[in-house]
C-alpha cells in the first residue's frame, strides 16, 4: 500500500461536469487496504457566491478509493495541522490550501486567477 495510517492527505473530488460541486477531504488516515483509505478529518465544499471553499466544522469519517480516477489524493507532510488547514490565494492568484505554517498545495484547476 502506497498510503500508511497515521498519514495527512487532502483530497479533491474530481468534476465529471462543469456545474458539478467542488469537494475536497483533509485528514490523518485511520485504515488502509488493497484498495480503500480511512480517514478521519474535514470536508470543504466550494461556496460559489463567497468564491471559496468553506470548511465543515464537524469532523468526518470517509472513505476513498485509491482505485478511483475520481479522486486526486495528496499526501501532507507530517508536520501539518490538519485542523488549521484553509484556503487562500498565494501571490500569483493560484487557490492554494495552507495550514499557514508548514504546507502550501496549489489546487487551482486552470493556474492564475485572472
Amino acid at each position: 500500500m502506497t498510503i500508511k495510517v497515521g498519514e495527512k492527505i487532502h483530497v479533491m473530488t474530481r468534476r465529471l461536469f462543469d456545474g458539478d460541486q467542488l469537494r475536497h477531504f483533509a485528514g490523518v488516515v485511520e485504515a488502509t487496504s488493497q484498495a480503500v483509505v480511512r480517514a478521519r478529518g474535514y470536508a470543504f465544499a466550494y461556496d460559489q457566491s463567497e468564491n471559496e471553499f468553506v470548511r465543515r466544522q464537524e469532523e468526518r469519517i470517509r472513505l476513498f478509493s485509491t482505485t478511483d480516477a475520481g479522486f486526486i489524493i495528496n499526501i501532507l507532510p507530517p508536520e501539518t495541522e490538519v485542523a488549521t488547514l484553509h484556503y487562500q490565494l498565494d501571490a500569483q492568484g493560484r487557490r492554494v490550501v495552507t495550514d499557514g505554517k508548514t504546507v502550501s498545495c496549489d489546487v487551482s484547476e486552470f493556474g492564475a486567477k485572472r
